[in-house]
C-alpha cells in the first residue's frame, strides 16, 4: 500500500476481518458503516452529531451533487468537506446508481450513459472520465470507478455484456484518475465487481479489476431486490475472489442482518439510506429488532426507545415523547429519530469489531439475531 492509503488488518475470526484504513483526512475502522449523505447531507443529523456517533466516514453522490448543486460550485466553495462541514473522510460513488435508477430517457453507450435529470430535464452525458472528473471537483477522498448495472434478474447474456463493459470502464476511471492528479492528493479509487449472481462472471470481473490494480474493490449489483438468501450466497464466494490485503466495500447494504451476515463472509464497508430513511418515517432499529414508534401502544410508554442504547436520545426522551413527535409531523421527531437509528448502526459495528478481536464473531452473530428476531 501506499502512503496516501493504507489498510492493515489486526485480527480475523473465520472470513471476519477487523482493521484500520489509514488516509490523510483519519483513520476508518473497519468494519465500518458509511452514514449516507446523498446531497451534502446525511439527511436530519449536523455532521458533529454523525461523528459523535461513531462514524469515521461518510458518502456522498455524484449524480445529484453534480445536478445540485454542481460540482464546479462546490469545487469553488471548497469542496465537499468545507462546503458540509465534515473535516473526517469522504467517499463518492460514482452516480452509475442513480442513472441507471433516477434518471430519465437514458440511452447507454461505450461512451457512457446519456440521460435526462430528473429535475429538470436538462441533458448530461456520464462517461468514466466525467464521473472522475465530478467526484475530483467535490474533493472525494475514496472515488468509486463508474460502472454499469443491470438487474440481477437479467439475461446471462445481459449480465455479461454489462459486466465486460464495466470493466472497461473501470480501466477508463483508473485511467482518468491517475491523470487528473488525484492519486498525489492522498486519496483513494475503488473498482467495483460485477457479474450479478453468477460466480464465473464475478471471477472475471475481479479479475480484470485486480489486473487493473485498485485501492480497494466494491461488491456491486447486490442489494437490488433478489433477496438476502440469495445475496449471501454471492457473498458465500465474491469477497473471496478479491484480493485479501485490500478493503471490500458491499454497496448499498443495509438491514442490520444483511450487514451481520456480510460481515461474518468478509466484507468491510458499507453504506445504505436505511437508517436515515427509517428515521423520518418513524421507524427505530433496537436490539429486539425495528419498532414503528407511530404504533398508539408507544402513546404512554415512559421507556427508551431501546433500553440497552446508549445514545443521546435514547438518555433523554421516552418513547412517549417521540411517538408524539412522529404523529404530529414535527421535525425535530425525524431528527431524533435519525439521531438514533445512526448510533444504534455504529455500535453494531463497533460490537462487530470487538467480537472479531477477540474471537467470539460467531457467538456475537448468533446472539444478535436471535434478540433482532425477538418479537416486541
Amino acid at each position: 500500500m501506499t502512503a496516501r492509503f493504507s489498510f492493515a488488518i489486526h485480527a480475523t475470526d473465520g472470513r471476519a476481518r477487523t482493521g484500520t484504513i489509514t488516509m490523510k483526512r483519519g483513520e476508518i475502522r473497519t468494519p465500518a458503516f458509511m452514514p449516507v449523505g446523498t446531497a451534502a447531507t446525511v439527511k436530519a443529523m449536523k455532521p458533529g452529531d454523525v461523528r459523535a456517533s461513531g462514524a469515521d466516514i461518510i458518502l456522498g453522490n455524484t449524480y445529484h451533487l453534480m445536478l445540485r448543486p454542481g460540482a464546479e460550485r462546490v469545487d469553488r466553495l471548497g469542496g465537499l468537506h468545507g462546503f458540509m462541514g465534515w473535516d473526517r473522510p469522504i467517499l463518492t460513488d460514482s452516480g452509475g446508481y442513480q442513472v441507471m435508477s433516477l434518471a430519465e430517457l437514458t440511452k447507454r453507450s461505450e461512451d457512457g450513459v446519456a440521460f435526462k435529470s430528473h429535475l429538470d430535464g436538462t441533458r448530461h452525458l456520464l462517461s468514466p472520465e466525467r464521473s472522475i472528473e465530478i467526484q475530483r471537483l467535490l474533493g472525494s477522498n475514496i472515488v468509486m470507478a463508474f460502472d454499469e448495472l443491470v438487474p440481477t434478474t437479467s439475461t446471462r447474456e445481459v449480465q455479461a455484456s454489462a459486466m465486460e463493459r464495466s470493466m472497461r470502464w473501470a480501466k477508463r476511471s483508473r485511467d482518468a484518475f491517475d491523470a487528473g492528479g488525484q492519486h498525489a492528493e492522498d486519496n483513494a479509487i475503488f473498482g467495483i465487481q460485477q457479474g450479478a449472481l453468477d460466480e464465473g462472471f464475478r471471477k472475471s470481473s475481479a479479475d480484470a479489476l485486480i489486473d487493473i490494480g485498485f485501492d480497494g474493490y466494491a461488491i456491486g449489483g447486490l442489494a437490488v431486490g433478489e433477496g438476502q438468501e440469495a445475496m449471501f450466497g454471492c457473498l458465500d464466494f465474491a469477497p473471496g475472489q478479491l484480493p485479501a490485503s485490500k478493503p471490500r466495500y458491499l454497496m448499498g447494504v443495509g438491514k442490520p442482518t444483511d450487514i451481520v451476515g456480510a460481515v461474518e463472509r468478509g466484507v468491510d464497508m458499507f453504506d445504505c439510506v436505511l437508517p436515515t430513511r427509517s428515521g423520518r418515517t418513524g421507524q427505530a432499529f433496537t436490539r429486539s429488532g425495528p419498532i414503528n414508534i407511530r404504533n398508539a401502544r408507544f402513546a404512554e410508554d415512559q421507556g427508551p426507545l431501546d433500553p440497552a442504547c446508549g445514545c443521546p436520545v435514547c438518555a433523554t426522551w421516552s418513547r412517549a415523547y417521540l411517538h408524539h413527535l412522529v404523529r404530529a409531523g414535527e421535525i425535530l421527531g425525524a431528527m431524533l429519530m435519525t439521531e438514533h437509528n445512526i448510533w444504534f448502526y455504529q455500535q453494531m459495528m463497533a460490537d462487530l469489531r470487538a467480537a472479531i478481536g477477540e474471537g467470539r464473531l460467531t457467538a456475537f452473530a448468533d446472539d444478535f439475531r436471535a434478540r433482532y428476531a425477538a418479537k416486541e
